[in-house]
């Protein structure tokens, strides 16, 4: 009987450990930073309604820590981009791309907006990569803009 326990002890002692191990290799340390971040495509309008927007663009791999944000600044004058909006995204450390999307809540029905995209880590650095200024324009009430998927 007892060398029956004994195997029950040993065999949950192993499990412990075993569903132990996933928990541990959640926590990485943050990848390297590249050393230059490039946007490769975009930044594009993908979805608007008179109230809102998402704008979408892909960038090398910015590396760091895997918490990051895509970044908007906005305005009604290409001159004055004093509006923010961010948006959190998580990076794919094995994936040499990574697609950000912002969403920009809060918008005027058939105005035109002017935007620049960037992208920084959770702790607020800049991964050192900026747009030209952009445009858009949101529909009038009740009509949207899909660009992604593309319509058929």
């Amino acid at each position: 009987m007892n060398g029956l326990l004994a195997k029950f002890v040993i065999a949950g002692a192993a499990g412990s450990l075993l569903a132990a191990s996933p928990t541990v290799a959640q926590t990485l340390s943050p990848a390297s930073k590249a050393s230059h971040v490039e946007i490769i495509k975009g930044p594009e309008l993908e979805f608007a309604r008179s109230d809102l927007a998402i704008i979408r663009w892909t960038s090398t791999n910015p590396g760091g820590d895997d918490e990051h944000f895509a970044v908007m600044h906005y305005g009604t004058d290409p001159k004055d981009l004093s509006e923010t909006a961010k948006s959190h995204i998580r990076l794919n450390r094995t994936h040499a791309e990574t697609m950000f999307r912002v969403r920009v809540d809060g918008l005027t029905p058939q105005t035109t907006y002017y935007y620049m995209v960037t992208s920084m880590g959770a702790d607020g650095e800049s991964d050192g990569v900026e747009s030209p200024v952009n445009q858009f324009t949101t529909p009038a009430p009740g009509e949207e803009i899909v660009a992604y998927p593309q319509p058929k």
